[in-house]
């Protein structure tokens, strides 16, 4: 019991971001860091009082500190350098205390969670298996070899888990399993197409086992799985031809904001299909590094998780959970669900 509540308690401590301390800081019972620290090590509980300032400084209910947990497994970050390990920590348990609600609801309509792996066991070490494996996904989903509306909605029609959080700049993404669940999750601050290719690249780490050795060469493995998904080898050479030594920057942008697919994903898709030599590749490279944060073009998709808040309608207006427990599973108060919900 008192070690369910200490890994609670620190769940719901990194999910808010404070440290020991900071917690200690923002509490209304006058209560210690040492203190606070032995009630997530397990090693004391916290009287009735204690508990309910937790909960208030935590901005959780307090049976949250008494509900099974859920963990996640297979962690894979997408992020830069910069990211802070406290950023970092937070990601993670703001990341299962999510699914933890999404299959609570799922749960609540007896929905069936189940996913199925197209490539299960099949272990991936060379580019040359990339084209086959990403046509390989488009050929079990039947998604035909068409430009992908919503990647976002594409995942979420099957099964895997898509969780979208305003964070810090240095994240993109991380996929995780917790079980059998299957978790992309990505950040809101990027623009379209990075999101469909950051979704893309954390598939892949669901789907594909990699072992190309280090893990950078596992992160290139990822990257081309994801371009490959968004332009196909055969819409590719249909579109740009076999061989080529230049490209003009209009049709760079007509294919982007056809496939929605960055330029520099398409350029790097061109290198790796063997269309353009190296030399061409690093010269692009040069030139477009000024467009590196911005480039010119849009797509236009929303790319935004959108199953959990349609399972929060269906089972609130058949009367299956209350509005109270479903503010509770949207994270939000009585008064914010209540106002966000107009029934016909």
């Amino acid at each position: 019991m008192q070690h369910h509540f200490g890994e609670r308690l620190k769940s719901a401590r990194k999910m808010s971001g404070m440290s020991l301390q900071e917690l200690a800081d923002r509490m209304d019972k006058p209560v210690s860091r040492q203190a606070i620290n032995k009630y997530e090590q397990g090693r004391m509980l916290p009287e009735s009082g204690i508990l309910l300032s937790l909960a208030s400084a935590l901005e959780v209910k307090p049976d949250y500190f008494f509900r099974p947990a859920l963990s996640l497994q297979s962690i894979e970050f997408r992020k830069h350098n910069a990211l802070p390990e406290k950023e970092k920590a937070r990601i993670k348990a703001k990341s299962g205390d999510i699914l933890e609600r999404y299959l609570e609801l799922e749960s609540f309509l007896g929905i069936d969670s189940s996913f199925i792996n197209p490539f299960k066991g099949v272990r991936v070490s060379s580019p040359d298996q990339i084209d086959e494996l990403a046509d390989g996904l488009r050929d079990a989903w039947r998604l035909g070899f068409d430009p992908l509306p919503d990647v976002v909605e594409m995942l979420e029609s099957y099964n895997v888990k898509v969780v979208m959080l305003n964070t810090h700049d240095a994240f993109d993404g991380l996929s995780a399993w917790s079980g059998s669940i299957p978790l992309v999750v990505f950040n809101k601050g990027r623009d379209i197409v990075r999101r469909r290719f950051t979704v893309l690249h954390e598939l892949a780490h669901l789907l594909l086992d990699f072992q190309a050795g280090s893990e950078k060469d596992n992160e290139k493995l990822a990257h081309s799985f994801a371009g490959a998904v968004l332009f196909p080898k055969e819409s590719f050479i249909r579109a740009f031809g076999g061989k080529r030594t230049h490209f003009t920057q209009r049709e760079l942008i007509e294919m982007k904001e056809y496939y929605g697919i960055s330029v520099q994903a398409i350029m790097a898709r061109a290198k790796s299909l063997g269309v353009i030599p190296d030399s061409t590749y690093r010269n692009f490279c040069i030139t477009w590094s000024a467009f590196r944060v911005s480039e010119p073009g849009e797509y236009k998709s929303k790319e935004e998780p959108a199953r959990f808040r349609q399972l929060l309608d269906r089972a609130l207006s058949e009367e299956v959970i209350t509005m109270s427990k479903a503010a509770e599973l949207a994270g939000k108060s009585y008064e914010e669900m209540s106002m966000d919900i107009t029934f016909v």
